[in-house]
């Protein structure tokens, strides 16, 4: 990598890809760093069947790599390197340090490192993974029509997509490890006189089984009494976390969870840096508009840099 640029693009998922097909075709002095292999979360997505242009569906897999064909085209500049840190205090320079001990900077900086799903970390969990465990209701719902699923949570998110479930699942049933709900009293309500919905409470899931696909989790509950129920899906919706340890989180505003705010046109507090994808503090976390968000930061990024030449 050379010691400055005009705009970097961290991270290379759905975000960072989209936005750095655009910083290509700009022609801008770009690089896209990212620490393994483009893609992010995606790349452990079994099967994608919401995004626009692919009627039949796509492997996460071969999205990811579409999307890194189609940057290349227009020469995307990606490097592999490892960012243990990002300075915002450098005047108008935006400074990465890597973790080779070198120092990259630019004049525009955009951040699309993302978020990850948390996860129950139980046995069976990774196995069943694109299997019939997912952590996105509203892209796998259609996957589970008239089938048993489950739920993991109690927050707004899996109350929200429990209800969603209901829409193809014949039945959902929401495991809780507390005796109340998280969420919001009104979605509590729609939740509670919904007749396809029915709640498992005071209980964690210790395992989930299967061969080719879901058939069981086992659940312990707070009294120490275990059981087992017969599912075909279970959905881990219990939160996901940013990936932001390299950043300056009290200087880019982050919120409590450790998101980052932007405008509308992928801006944060800090001119000239910033946010596209899920790393940003908002409700909705999807391929798409990741990929439109990078689109919208990197055409912003280009008349930030034109303006302060």
């Amino acid at each position: 990598m050379k010691e400055h640029y005009e705009l970097i693009i961290l991270g290379g998922g759905p975000a960072g890809l989209s936005a750095g097909l655009y910083a290509a075709r700009a022609r801008l002095d770009h690089v896209l760093i990212e620490k393994g292999a483009p893609g992010g979360q995606v790349l452990l997505t079994d099967w994608v069947d919401n995004y626009p242009g692919f009627p039949e569906g796509i492997t996460g897999f071969d999205l990811i790599e579409n999307m890194t064909k189609h940057a290349k085209r227009f020469d995307l500049n990606i490097e592999l390197a490892c960012v243990t840190k990002v300075d915002l205090d450098q005047n108008d320079k935006k400074i990465l340090h890597l973790d080779s001990g070198e120092k990259v900077s630019c004049d525009a900086l955009i951040i699309c490192t993302g978020a990850s799903a948390n996860t129950l970390n139980v046995p069976g969990e990774q196995e069943m993974r694109g299997k019939g465990v997912s952590y996105c209701g509203t892209c796998d719902a259609p996957f589970y029509r008239n089938m048993h699923v489950a739920v993991v949570g109690g927050g707004n998110t899996a109350i929200q997509e429990a209800e969603y479930l209901t829409k193809f699942a014949s039945k959902v049933t929401v495991i809780h490890r507390r005796d109340e709900l998280r969420a919001t009293k009104i979605l509590q309500e729609v939740a509670f006189a919904n007749e396809k919905i029915d709640f498992i409470w005071d209980a964690t899931v210790t395992s989930i089984e299967g061969g080719t696909g879901v058939e069981r989790i086992n659940l312990l509950k707070r009294d120490g009494s275990t059981s087992t129920l017969d599912v075909e899906g279970v959905f881990v919706l219990i939160g996901v976390t940013p990936n932001a340890d390299e950043l300056p989180l009290e200087k880019l505003k982050a919120d409590k969870w450790g998101f980052i705010p932007t405008d509308i046109e992928a801006n944060t507090c800090v001119p000239g840096v910033l946010a596209a994808g899920d790393i940003c503090s908002k409700s909705v976390r999807q391929i798409v508009n990741a990929a439109g968000e990078g689109a919208v930061a990197v055409l912003t990024a280009e008349a930030y840099i034109q303006s302060s030449k």
